[in-house]
């Protein structure tokens, strides 16, 4: 029995109305006669009242309806855990212990390989070579990370809500040289995941040769661990990562510390240094200016991550920014330390560089000695150094993000990038930088002197454009004390400047060259976003200009495709007559049988016989459907330009998922097609099928009846024809 539509008005009841702050009333009856009292409940499901017209929505108003979903949900809140109110945002800021290791992580954590790219330049001019100018590139890149630093440490006094590259360069130097710096820096947090991880399973093969063939596999499978980790929020990632940092720092500087009196005081006896199997080629150039400098370039990977602090200052808890600056300050001291103490042991015991053991492995089994037939310490630093080196990706994974969300608040990120997850982090920019770095670690082969030439022109671009930006905002402000101020900004800005010169013409050829091209191509797809935005902003300002009272002048058509009429029609159709008397139904006669339209036409009028809405029935000779339909559409149009059109679509859906493969998605290719055309209204009307009637599928388990075992093994049929035709052949 078919449903009746009405031919009166449009059933639109000006007397109906609803509660739309979802208040309700109790009648509450006391223990004495008479006595009643009216309630106000203000608690209605998921909602709490908040005031006047707002409401709060709670975890439960989040959770999924269908079963498909829920399982999606509990998997992703066992892996990213429970979604944080906003209200907690205050209690997940970092304290100097944990924001040492969230956030310098990378700087700490490069000292682990920075000498041992030094080496490895200065290998091929032969040993002397490394003997006479290892120190004194090293002591070099010392004295940089410290005017680096102490420029920071300026930076984040004058941005104490947080000053990144980005920031300032964009305040100080204009929106062009800001873009310049946010995709050099973008670059670096990317080649700082690549690396890092890199560099972490290369200390891992280091002890456990077999593994070396499968190292991208395991580099990969790393990012997507702290990806996951960092999905779960700042202050549990950083929970997880304090322990490995403290337990590299103090394990490097113990090192150091014995070694120095093994070298200098004998304790312990001399140090005895048996080098790897396999040595690399050395003596094979002579010594010069360009190798020198090289060499210094590549120790500057030292510095890589040092402007994460004053990125992230609003990670810090109260106050911000004197927490950043001790953060930042005991980072340079510790790096310092560690750097300049791994170097000279290395000089003084004369390591050279091998692809089957790094120089910090070797300088671990040279100073500490074995006991029973085996090197502990040897297997803690190069356990707590592959964590660290893993770990340093942190750096990058919380302030790539970040920046993202500064790019995106001002148009030239997609907006998406602005959105915090269920643990407050910006998932989409810590999902988007796993990606690019785990197609860098592909593409290198997780080979970290391979991508290591690409590191420090991304670095020094940004270092330098900061700096510079803080020189013009002390020339210009002429706050007190800015004459000192300028000249350590100056300074940083200078040999910064002077070694991102260094890095573009010493790297150039091993793969700079990819980051000075990468650099304008970002800047462009941002100015590209940007342009895009404020031309919709404008369009919905010029639209937002049009009166109220012109929407009284909007004049309605509806139509409604009927391919036949079912119960799920006839809800559409009476959908669509109860908000207008301008309704048509529109059915495309697609099949051979001339026979169709005169029987759809017979039935419509048995059906529906006292209906006032249009019926309009096209014959599709070519099988069409949207086609057709769509042409209507624009035809229509055409004769009435001042209508809006509300396409009502009837669908009905599949209560199991693999049923959908069982119907043609007609509707949902409908929406598609019609989602961009202008004054058009797409409504959409379901019906859920299996679950109207009494014996419907609720309360009803799964049988095995229900699974699609025929479509099973059809796919598995399809899949052993294709692997043995095609990939088998």
């Amino acid at each position: 029995m078919h449903d009746q539509i009405s031919s009166a008005s449009p059933s639109i009841n000006s007397e109906h109305k609803v509660r739309a702050d979802l208040r309700r009333e109790e009648h509450v009856t006391g223990t004495r006669p008479g006595d009643r009292y009216i309630r106000q409940v203000r608690t209605a499901g998921p909602f709490r009242h908040r005031g006047t017209g707002r409401l709060t929505a709670s975890l439960a108003a989040d959770q999924p309806r269908s079963k498909w979903g829920r399982y999606f949900h509990t998997i992703k809140r066992t892996l990213v855990g429970r979604a944080i109110s906003n209200d907690q945002s205050v209690h997940e800021r970092l304290t100097k212990v944990k924001a040492l290791a969230v956030l310098s992580s990378d700087p700490l954590s490069s000292v682990a390989y920075a000498t041992e790219e030094i080496l490895r330049v200065l290998l091929l001019a032969g040993a002397a070579a490394i003997t006479s100018l290892t120190l004194p590139i090293g002591l070099a890149i010392a004295v940089l990370l410290a005017i680096v630093a102490i420029s920071y440490r300026q930076t984040i006094a004058a941005y104490p809500r947080g000053g990144g590259s980005y920031i300032v360069t964009k305040d100080n130097l204009g929106t062009l040289p800001g873009l310049t710096a946010a995709a050099s820096i973008l670059i670096d947090y990317t080649m700082t995941v690549a690396v890092s991880v890199s560099a972490g399973i290369a200390a891992i093969y280091s002890l456990f040769p077999e593994l070396r063939p499968i190292r991208v596999e395991i580099c990969v499978f790393v990012v997507i661990l702290v990806t996951v980790i960092n999905l779960r929020g700042v202050r549990e990632s950083g929970n997880i990562f304090a322990l490995p940092t403290y337990l590299f720092i103090v394990g490097i500087l113990g090192m150091i510390g014995y070694g120095l009196l093994r070298v200098f005081f004998g304790i312990g006896g001399e140090p005895v240094y048996v080098p790897p199997g396999e040595i690399l080629p050395y003596g094979t150039e002579g010594i010069s200016i360009f190798l020198i400098l090289r060499a210094f370039t590549q120790g500057c990977t030292a510095l890589t991550g040092v402007e994460a602090i004053s990125d992230g200052v609003p990670a810090f808890k109260a106050p911000e920014a004197t927490n950043a600056r001790t953060t930042l300050t005991i980072m340079a001291v510790t790096a310092i330390s560690m750097f300049s103490g791994i170097t000279f042991l290395a000089t003084q015991l004369h390591l050279r560089p091998s692809e089957d053991e790094t120089v910090l492995s070797q300088l671990a089994r040279t100073i500490f000695p074995d006991i029973g037939g085996t090197n502990p310490m040897w297997f803690y630093i190069q356990i707590v150094t592959a964590l660290i080196l893993v770990l340093a990706a942190n750096t990058a994974f919380a302030d790539f993000p970040r920046l993202s969300y500064f790019l995106a608040r001002d148009r030239f990120m997609p907006r998406q990038y602005a959105f915090r997850g269920d643990k407050l982090a910006f998932s989409w920019g810590i999902i988007t930088l796993a990606v690019l770095a785990c197609i860098l670690i592909i593409a290198f082969d997780g080979d970290t002197t391979a991508l290591i030439p690409l590191y420090t022109v991304g670095v020094f671009n940004s270092f330098t454009l900061s700096q510079s930006g803080m020189v013009v905002r002390w020339w210009r402000g002429k706050a007190p004390g800015w004459q000192r101020n300028l000249l350590v900004n100056g300074l940083g800005a200078l040999t910064t400047g002077l070694v991102l010169i260094i890095s573009a013409v010493t790297k150039f050829q091993y793969g700079a060259w990819i980051v000075l091209v990468l650099i304008p191509v970002l800047i462009v797809m941002f100015l590209a976003i940007n342009r895009h935005y404020m031309r919709v902003e404008k369009e919905e300002h010029e639209q937002a200009a049009v009166s109220p009272q012109d929407a009284v002048s909007f004049k309605h058509t509806f139509i409604v495709p009927v391919a036949r009429l079912n119960a799920v029609t006839i809800r559409a159709l009476n959908y669509a007559r109860s908000l207008s008397n301008n309704v048509t139904a529109v059915h495309i006669v697609e099949g051979e049988d001339q026979d169709e339209a005169e029987q759809f036409s017979k039935e419509w009028h048995t059906v529906l016989p006292a209906t006032d809405i249009n019926m309009v029935m096209i014959e599709s000779p070519f099988r069409s459907l949207i086609g057709p339909l769509i042409s209507y559409i624009d035809a229509l149009d055409q004769q009435h330009q001042d209508d809006i059109i509300t396409v009502v679509l009837p669908e009905a859906l599949p209560s199991k998922p693999w049923e959908y493969l069982l119907h043609n998605q007609t509707a949902f290719r409908l929406k598609a097609t019609l989602l961009f055309r202008e004054n058009t209204v797409v409504t959409d009307v379901p019906r859920l099928l299996g679950r109207s009637s009494a014996g419907s599928m609720q309360g009803r388990g799964w049988r095995p009846v229900d699974f699609p075992w025929g479509s099973v093994l059809l796919l598995l049929l399809v899949i052993f024809l294709i692997y043995y035709f095609v990939i088998g052949r």
